[in-house]
Order: C-alpha cells, then structure tokens, then sequence
C-alpha cells in the first residue's frame, strides 16, 4: 500500500534538510529496480512486524500506531498550508485521508485473521482494478477471469478454511480503498504541491484513527517498546517506501514500475514464511501466482495507455 502519483516525499525546494540530501544520494546510486524492490520488502517486513505487536495491541491500536508514526516523520519533512485552500481542495485532501485510514485499519483486521501472503494478494485487487477499468483491451478479460480463479482458490472452502471469510472480507474493503487511494492520490497531486497532500492526508487519517486507537490500545499504548516497534513499523511501512518508490519513479518508465510492483503479492507470502512461520499450501500459493500473473498481464497490456 504505497504511494503511485505523487512527487518525492523529502522535496521541499531550496530548504531540504541535510537528511533528505542524504537519502536521496544513496538512492541515485541504486538502480530503479533495486529501489523498487526494497520498497516492496519495507512495506511487507512493516507489516510483519506490525502483525507481531498483534499479540499485544488489537490491530486498531497497531494501525494508529503506524499513521501517527509516518503522520510526524512526514510532518517533519513535508508541512502542508492549509491557507488558501479551496472547498474542492479540502474535500479532496479530507477524502484522501479518510481513504488511507479505512484502507490501513481493514487491512490490519484483514492481516489479523489470515496469512501475509493472502492478506496482501485479495487486497491486491483493488490496483489490479483499477488498471483493467482503464483500459479497453478485450485480453483484460483473461486478466479478470485469472484474477477471479485465484480469490476462488483462496475462499475457505472445503480444507481451505484456514483462511476466515472475515479476513477475505476486510481485505477486500482494503483493497476497494486502495484502489480510491491510488485516483485521489493523483487527484491530490494536482491540487497539493510537492507531497503536501500525502502530508495532509496522513495527518487528517491519523486524526481520525486516533478515538479508536487509542480507546482498543488504553495504557498499552504508552509501554516504550511498543511504541519504539510502532516507529519501526511507521518508518518501514510509510516513510522509506514512499520515497524509494517516488525516487524510482523520477528514473524509470510507469510501466516498469507497475510490473515490479505485481511481485507485492509474492514478497508479502515469502516474508510471512520467512518471519511469521506462515506456510502456505500449494493451492494457496496458486493463488497468489494467479493473482500476480494478472496484474503482470494488465500491466504489460495497459503500456499503451500510459
């Protein structure tokens, strides 16, 4: 769940701060690719480690944890004017925040209840739709039906019931949101210079999930590993991809950007096994090569319309 259409999280013009200079020099060393990559693998390690502090906070907790996290570290870097702001662009900047907050909150509840790999690969869906909806090429029906074959691999049926219709549930509303994240994201870049946008969505998301977090978390929250490991989980989910991801983006073509961007499905199950212990079947794992192979087909097919 990153950023696709905004600018460079650290540029704020003539006065970027030392650390920016200093993050975005290592990253020109890195080939885009690279940058992409490890983009992908710090949002699945966040989201590990966000599943471990499950044992100790409700995942409603975990989530506030996280936005308010990122929500300062960007602030830090990016603060956004909220004078001269018109209606429009307040409701665009308000929407974009309550999106980001729902999508974060149901794919915590989503994460909670099924394994990494299935989480990430049902909310998956919602960028895969919105590339098959932007284009009009009849071979994005093979997309939809391949799509469609691997969540039918994933439902509980039968010996598959590991995974909970409640899990499959939350991470389809997850990414029902990510896909309205991915269109208000690039409806808050042309309205909000720089990541001004990103900055405020953050915080008004942050503000909003703010009651329910801290009333699941109550005085855990203020436990100090916990809130060094919430950091983490900010730093790794939020922070570092969006600025890989939009560091490569200035160097690469979209349409590479989008076919590395289909291996998420397959970093998040591989990082679930690797740390979570969470090994998958073989008709799981199907699943997600389905899911994966379709939104690879969309994005090579959809190069024309970018």
């Amino acid at each position: 769940m990153t950023a696709f259409a905004l600018d460079d999280p650290l540029d704020r013009g003539p006065g970027l701060p030392k650390p920016g200079n200093l993050l975005r020099t290592a990253a020109d060393s890195m080939p885009p690719p690279g940058l992409v990559l490890l983009a992908i693998f710090s949002v699945q390690l966040g989201a590990g480690f966000a599943k471990e502090l499950f044992t100790a906070l409700p995942p409603s907790a975990v989530v506030f944890l996280r936005i308010a996290a990122g929500a300062l570290i960007m602030g830090a870097f990016v603060r956004p004017r909220l004078r001269g702001l018109s209606w429009r662009d307040w409701a665009v900047g308000v929407g974009f925040g309550l999106t980001l907050a729902l999508m974060n909150l149901s794919f915590y509840e989503a994460l909670a209840r099924l394994p990494m790999g299935i989480a990430v690969a049902i909310e998956f869906l919602g960028p895969l739709g919105v590339a098959v909806a932007a284009s009009r090429r009849r071979i994005d029906l093979l997309w939809v039906c391949l799509a469609a074959a691997g969540v039918a691999l994933l439902a509980p049926w039968g010996e598959s019931a590991a995974a909970s219709w409640v899990g499959i549930g939350f991470a389809v509303v997850a990414g029902a949101c990510w896909a309205g994240y991915i269109l208000l994201s690039a409806a808050a870049g042309r309205r909000f210079p720089g990541t001004t946008g990103l900055s405020f969505a953050m915080i008004v998301s942050g503000v909003v999930i703010a009651p329910i977090g801290v009333t699941t978390g109550g005085a855990d929250l203020l436990q100090p590993e916990l809130l060094l490991i919430g950091l983490g989980v900010g730093l790794l989910s939020s922070v570092i991809p969006y600025s890989l991801e939009l560091q490569a983006l200035r160097r690469m073509p979209k349409h590479v950007f989008g076919i590395l961007m289909s291996m998420e499905p397959a970093v998040a199950a591989l990082v679930g096994v690797l740390l979570l212990s969470e090994f998958l079947h073989v008709q799981q794992w199907a699943a997600i090569v389905c899911i994966v192979a379709a939104s690879l087909g969309s994005t090579r097919t959809g190069r024309a319309l970018t």
